[in-house]
């Protein structure tokens, strides 16, 4: 069973920046996704940016582009979201998520998949002056 440990939000400025890190175990292929979603206050879940192995392939929401960067290091089975630029409407719980056999990064971060993804426990991201 694939687990999930998110750390690294927090309170930042806008214009400022944050990394979240997430720690992935329990894959039993070497064809996975990882991916960031997040909820804003009474708002529904979104992806954020999601990659994919073994191609790499990375889909980014189009308001986080040039700003929000997902990256991998597989010797450590971690992946990160690098938030710069933040925005108040950046504001919410960051989800990382895992699909433990391939898929294209669009479809995982589409939404569709929710209910086959694992999740883990989220970390709060608040953009405030």
């Amino acid at each position: 069973q694939v687990q999930l440990v998110e750390s690294g939000g927090g309170l930042v400025q806008p214009g400022g920046s944050l990394r979240l890190s997430c720690a992935a175990s329990g894959f039993t292929s070497d064809e996975y996704a990882l991916g960031w979603f997040r909820q804003a206050p009474g708002k529904e879940r979104e992806g954020v940016s999601c990659i994919n192995e073994p191609d790499n392939e990375i889909y980014s929401l189009d308001s986080v582009q040039g700003r929000f960067t997902i990256s991998r290091d597989n010797a450590k089975n971690t992946v990160y979201l690098q938030m710069n630029s933040l925005k108040p409407e950046d504001t919410g719980v960051y989800y990382c998520a895992a699909y433990p056999w391939f898929t294209r990064s669009w479809a995982m971060c589409s939404g569709e998949m929710s209910n086959l993804l694992s999740w883990g426990q989220g970390t709060q991201v608040t953009v405030s002056s």
